[in-house]
């Protein structure tokens, strides 16, 4: 047998069974689909038994389900012969007293028939809504443990997954992992009562009609195993395509503006359906093997039929077996060719159980490098005073080897401003995200009044660092929505001084809603300037000990940044200020001024001493204030 494979997020255990840390999950990490993971089973079964009341107010149903239902080919065959009984009476003549007794024993039959139909029908519906609010239950809890997962994983591993892809594990393998209570356990209870049962009474009454009634149960039962190996293969590959798809879309919805810009509608839709497709193909594949498999199945029962009947009518005319028997014998045939039929589904749905599960715990069950370490306390602010003491940090060897900060040593303190300038790829974003621990430095140590920040906890630290992002990110929500995000509670009063400071709040009482206006997806309905300016608002509301603007008045003009920069001198006088800009009027007001070049400081000063160092500060000096000047920087480099 050939083994499939399909690429995934890697496994969250190694070999070892030691947890492992999302930054060391390799990216191109496989999983064989050949076999059957078990531990992942019999860890969604242990979810669904959490809600004990329910799985076994469901098992109940399913084995009472069971067990009324074998009581119907008994009834049935007891009918049959009561009625022959009544119509050998009729011919000879008996007594009408003997005929009447004959007729209220057929009356009594037919009511135990019904009242066995009807519980069994009770039963079912109960085991039905049980399952199903079992799989809604594990469903629910899988989804908010999924989502809480993915708020603690670090920035390194979310660098290295596409996001539609985790949605896809959010929806598509949750939805698997649901259904295994359904079409999993409760099924296989539900088969196992009917197939041991029925055989127990068929094989009482004869022993050679009973095999021949049951023996295409191990034969359907080997080709719906077949069946399951293909089709777990084929659902993993079409769990991968559906996930390209999400990526197409996703990215395609996100980028709609320039899309339309370049004309690309012809070339975005050919990339769409190229990769529905492929979508397609595998279904449709799917779907031939489930189509073969069940016709085969259903093939294989009626040829067992066709034998039950065959020997079957010649024991009853050989009179070892009543003609009320064989009927009964052809009754459970009846009642037994739906379900086992359905061991097919139930294959499939502990293949897609499996596999779904092993995805989405992959995730699960990664531990975010980046957390509060054993016996982290809050962060204690006193001074307010931050530094890097000769840090050095590289990005992990699948993105970069060499490394990307090298002995920076910095200090940031209340009523001062830092500025931090160079050619792209100099490391300026880096020093940011350390600052918040959005990852965690290779070498030295980031301290806030003498703390080390990887030694105090992440919810303090990161209220006490506000960044301003280089690419503002807002929420399809109102204005003052966006503007409070970091502090639902805030008044009113707060938010129209934070947007004040910002410059935008004069532009937000011109809106026909004000601080109610939607602001589109992503800010889409805001100008890029607008985009910024609220993003600097929502974070000097914080009041946060250090504030970090990073690039982020690229898109403001000239005079609305030194409007925004007069505005904050109040700010600046009770925490540090570290501005991180490639346009030297953002930051040349700065106390000091550290010029990085391939993550180290070749130059730091204040504005008057770098222009008089007439080094690589005056270099950029020149050439911003010299427009017509093209002589090129010296060369970056790259990040």
């Amino acid at each position: 047998m050939t083994t499939t494979t399909t690429t995934a997020t890697a496994t969250a255990s190694s070999t070892s069974g030691q947890p492992r840390l999302d930054s060391d999950v390799d990216p191109n990490y496989r999983i064989d689909v050949s076999n059957l993971d078990t531990r992942v089973l019999w860890r969604i079964t242990a979810i669904a038994f959490s809600h004990r009341r329910r799985m076994a107010l469901g098992i109940c149903a399913t084995i009472l389900a069971a067990t009324f239902q074998l009581f119907v080919p008994q009834y049935v065959g007891q009918a049959v012969d009561q009625v022959q009984g009544l119509l050998a009476g009729a011919a000879d003549g008996d007594a009408r007293a003997a005929q009447e007794a004959a007729r209220d024993a057929l009356l009594q039959t037919a009511l135990l028939l019904m009242g066995a139909s009807v519980l069994r029908g009770l039963f079912t519906m109960v085991q039905n809504y049980q399952g199903e609010a079992v799989g809604q239950l594990i469903g629910y809890r899988l989804r908010l443990d999924y989502y809480r997962k993915l708020q603690t994983l670090s920035f390194s591993w979310h660098d290295r997954v596409h996001s539609g892809d985790l949605m896809t594990r959010g929806i598509l393998d949750i939805e698997g992992i649901r259904l295994w209570v359904n079409t999993g356990i409760l099924r296989l209870l539900l088969l196992a009562v009917l197939i041991g049962g029925g055989a127990f009474i068929l094989i009482g009454i004869d022993a050679t009609l009973g095999l021949l009634a049951l023996s295409f149960v191990p034969i359907v039962g080997i080709r719906a195993s077949i069946a399951r190996i293909k089709l777990r293969a084929s659902w993993l590959r079409l769990q991968d395509k559906l996930s390209d798809l999400s990526k197409v879309m996703e990215e395609n919805l996100a980028g709609i503006r320039v899309v339309r810009a370049f004309a690309a509608q012809a070339f975005e839709l050919a990339r769409f359906d190229a990769a529905s497709k492929e979508a397609v193909a595998i279904a449709q594949e799917r779907i031939l093997l489930f189509v073969r498999s069940t016709t085969q199945m259903t093939f294989i029962y009626f040829a067992a039929m066709v034998l039950v009947l065959w020997v079957g009518g010649h024991k009853v005319l050989d009179g070892d077996i009543t003609l009320g028997q064989l009927a009964e014998f052809l009754a459970f045939m009846a009642i037994l060719q739906m379900p086992v039929r359905q061991i097919g589904w139930m294959i499939n749905s502990i293949a897609r159980a499996s596999s779904c599960g092993g995805r989405l715990f992959a995730v699960l069950d990664l531990e975010p490098s980046i957390a509060d370490a054993p016996g982290a306390k809050p962060l204690a602010i006193t001074e307010g005073v931050l530094r890097f003491e000769n840090v050095d940090f590289q990005y992990p060897a699948w993105t970069q080897d060499q490394r990307t900060l090298s002995g920076i040593n910095l200090e940031a303190r209340p009523g001062k401003t830092i500025g931090i300038v160079g050619p792209p790829g100099s490391g300026k974003s880096t020093v940011a995200h350390l600052m918040g621990r959005y990852y965690d430095v290779t070498g030295g140590r980031i301290t806030i009044d003498g703390q080390d920040i990887r030694g105090v906890t992440l919810a303090s630290l990161r209220g006490a660092v506000s960044i301003v992002q280089q690419q503002p990110f807002l929420f399809t929500a109102s204005i003052d929505h966006n503007l409070a995000y970091g502090d639902p509670w805030a008044g009113r009063s707060s938010i129209q001084r934070s947007a004040a400071a910002a410059q935008l709040h004069d532009y937000i009482k011109q809106l026909p809603t004000g601080y109610r206006t939607l602001v589109g997806e992503r800010g889409v309905s805001l100008s890029g300037g607008q985009r910024q300016r609220l993003s600097i608002a929502r974070s000097i509301m914080l009041e946060s000990a250090v504030l970090i603007l990073d690039d982020s008045t690229a898109a403001v003009d000239a005079a609305t940044e030194q409007r925004i920069r007069a505005a904050l001198k109040d700010l600046v006088k009770r925490r540090a200020v570290i501005i991180i800009a490639h346009r030297l009027s953002s930051l040349m007001h700065a106390d000091e001024i550290v010029f990085l070049d391939r993550g180290r400081i070749v130059e730091r000063g204040s504005h008057d001493e770098l222009i008089a160092l007439k080094g690589r500060y005056r270099e950029l000096y020149d050439l911003q204030s010299s427009p017509t000047d093209t002589r090129p920087l010296r060369e970056p480099a790259e990040e």
